[in-house]
């Protein structure tokens, strides 16, 4: 068993939020019996922590999650398109986004993003492959 020595400070504290109890004060707080919402689960530090609740009540986005979205985008975009020199041009447009969110993040090359034309490239070399085996 552990015991630890509370301070004068301390007790004081204890006494009162117990005696408020007692007394009802915390019943009917808001959000009373739902499980509580930290913001900051401890990943950032102290200083930071103030910077980033800053940037997301300005809706500001990290530029890794702001590339994530515009790569969404543009996939959404490209898969409504006819094939044509347009639908080519936004295929360059995301696999340029994809190789910059690729160069953003330091992971492993197994944890990259790939390029939209990686299956076709696959499909063509395949059979060229099995030539030489």
């Amino acid at each position: 068993m552990v015991f630890t020595m509370i301070t004068g400070f301390e007790k004081i504290v204890e006494e009162r939020i117990k005696q408020a109890q007692k007394n009802g004060e915390f019943d009917n707080l808001p959000g009373s019996g739902k499980p509580l919402l930290f913001e900051n689960a401890g990943c950032v530090s102290g200083e930071l922590s103030l910077a980033y609740k800053i940037l997301k009540n300005a809706d500001c986005l990290p530029p890794e999650l702001e590339l994530k979205k515009e790569i969404k985008k543009t996939e959404e975009l490209l898969s409504g398109m006819e094939e044509t020199s347009a639908k080519y041009c936004v295929l360059k447009k995301l696999n340029f986004l994809i190789m910059k969110l690729n160069s953003m993040r330091n992971t492993p090359i197994i944890f990259e993003v790939p390029q939209q034309y990686e299956a076709k490239l696959v499909r063509r070399i395949e059979p060229q492959n099995r030539l030489y085996k």
